[in-house]
């Protein structure tokens, strides 16, 4: 087998897609290839069939359960969708590296704790921002958004904030919670695609593809294992 780091995929393909999607990752961590190597475009589906995608960080690849990790508001666009129609896809995509992940699959709400957990530790300023915007509604203004971050605040006991406050980042005492609107998403993946540019446009690139089953509450799946095939570019 070819080294992970290889500039095409191993031969034979993985067992397991995430396994290397994960390498990727930390290797577009550790070159610091672009500001947020994490950063993955989300696709969402309307109830009406009308499709959306908007960027959202990719915090975690959880093996070996097989899904990925990110973190939103639940009353914004993509959550009204996502809990609408609780399936989707998404990319994440590392240019100088020339590699690709694509992912299809389904989506359930991070228990509570994990959101908690992560929700604490992010800056305060961020935890207040949070409580302040009504993610995908309508605002008059820019200075209608900077007084809801003023009041959010005033409401938790916080030093001002904005664009003419002093910055202070480890202000003592502070506890914003996290609300319950805002939380995580696990995207249990269905379907990869892994995706290495090659010279005169031949790409690697091959797909593998899972059945999932709802298990328990309906909040975590049980797995086939993968079926892979290579796909011509």
């Amino acid at each position: 087998m070819n080294p992970p780091n290889a500039p095409w995929l191993p031969d034979p393909l993985p067992a397991d897609p995430l396994q290397l999607a994960e390498t990727w990752l930390q290797q577009a961590f550790d070159e610091q290839v672009q500001p947020n190597p994490n950063a993955m475009a989300l696709a969402t589906v309307a109830p009406g069939g009308t499709p959306s995608v908007r960027m959202v960080l990719c915090k975690d690849i959880v093996l070996p359960e097989g899904y990925l990790l990110f973190f939103t508001n639940y009353e914004s666009r993509k959550g009204a969708e996502l809990a609408a129609h609780p399936r989707c896809a998404a990319v994440l995509h590392w240019d100088a590296l020339e590699r690709s992940v694509r992912v299809e699959g389904f989506v359930t709400r991070s228990p509570p704790r994990e959101s908690d957990d992560y929700f604490a530790s992010r800056p305060w300023q961020s935890r207040l921002g949070a409580w302040a915007s009504q993610q995908s509604r309508p605002v008059g203004t820019r200075q209608q958004l900077v007084e809801q971050l003023r009041a959010a605040a005033r409401r938790f006991g916080t030093p001002p904030v904005g664009p003419d406050a002093d910055a202070d980042d480890s202000p003592a005492g502070v506890e914003v919670p996290r609300p319950a609107h805002w939380g995580g998403y696990r995207l249990w993946v269905e379907a990869v695609e892994l995706w290495v540019g090659g010279e005169y446009r031949i790409h690697d690139r091959a797909r593998w593809t899972r059945s999932l089953t709802a298990i328990g509450d309906g909040h975590a799946f049980a797995a086939t294992p993968w079926h892979v095939q290579r796909l011509q570019p």
